[in-house]
């Protein structure tokens, strides 16, 4: 509730749900290397903002990684909750500051290149492909309006 909270403003959000759509089931199994589990994901949207919580196995274990998308850039990227005995790493802002302003390219491929962390190799490919995720679902809502 508090990443949602501080990625809109006083007015606040509306919860959403999207139904994924046949290309952006198949542009996930792209990124993940497997089909989304989920047909509809929650969202929320103000504007041009939108916000996902989205989870990705590390090594064994899920990373939840709330993201805020804006007018097709990912404004902030924070990890909500880490499971993993190692790669935590990725938490730190040091990592997660290098999505700012990322955008999914046509090859879905982040705009930017993020570096990695040396023991934290897996937990770091988790976090790209939520940042992905995120960016394609947010391209599948904007041009759903």
């Amino acid at each position: 509730k508090d990443f949602i909270n501080s990625a809109f403003d006083e007015e606040g959000s509306n919860l959403r749900v999207v139904r994924l759509a046949p290309a952006t089931q198949a542009a996930v199994k792209q990124i993940t290397g497997r089909t989304y589990p989920a047909k509809r994901i929650r969202y929320w949207k103000q504007d041009t903002r939108t916000a996902w919580i989205l989870e990705q196995i590390g090594k064994t274990e899920a990373i939840t990684v709330g993201v805020v998308v804006d007018d097709g850039k990912i404004h902030d990227l924070k990890i909500l909750v880490f499971r993993e005995s190692r790669g935590a790493e990725v938490r730190h802002s040091f990592f997660t500051e290098q999505f700012s302003n990322v955008t999914l390219k046509a090859d879905s491929s982040l705009s930017a290149s993020i570096d990695g962390i040396t023991g934290a190799t897996l937990s770091v490919v988790a976090v790209r492909k939520v940042a992905k995720l995120a960016l394609l679902f947010d391209q599948q809502v904007q041009t759903q309006e």
